[in-house]
C-alpha cells in the first residue's frame, strides 16, 4: 500500500482504468462473437453486427485499450470473412 498522497490517487485512478478496460474489451469480445457467428450463420443481421463491431474497436482503439495495429488486423479478419460469406 502506497503511503504518499499522490501514489495513493495513482492507485485509485490505476482501478477505475482497469475497471473501464475490461468492460471494454469485454464487450468487444462477446461483439466479435455475435459478428462471426453471424456470418458463418449467414444471418441477415450480419452486416449490421459488423458494422457496429467497427466502431466499437475504432473508439477502443482510440482511447488506448487497444493496440492500433490490432485494431486493424481484427478489422480485415472481419470485413474478409463477411465479403467471403456474401459471395
Amino acid at each position: 500500500m502506497p503511503n504518499i498522497k499522490s501514489a495513493k490517487k495513482e492507485l485509485r485512478k490505476g482501478k477505475k482504468r482497469q475497471a473501464y478496460n475490461t468492460k471494454v474489451k469485454t464487450e468487444l469480445k462477446n461483439l466479435i462473437k455475435k459478428s462471426k457467428k453471424a456470418i458463418a450463420g449467414k444471418d441477415a443481421t450480419a452486416k449490421d453486427l459488423v458494422a457496429q463491431t467497427l466502431k466499437v474497436l475504432d473508439k477502443a482503439a482510440q482511447k488506448g485499450v487497444i493496440k492500433k495495429n490490432t485494431r486493424d488486423r481484427k478489422k480485415s479478419r472481419l470485413h474478409q470473412a463477411l465479403n467471403k460469406s456474401s459471395k
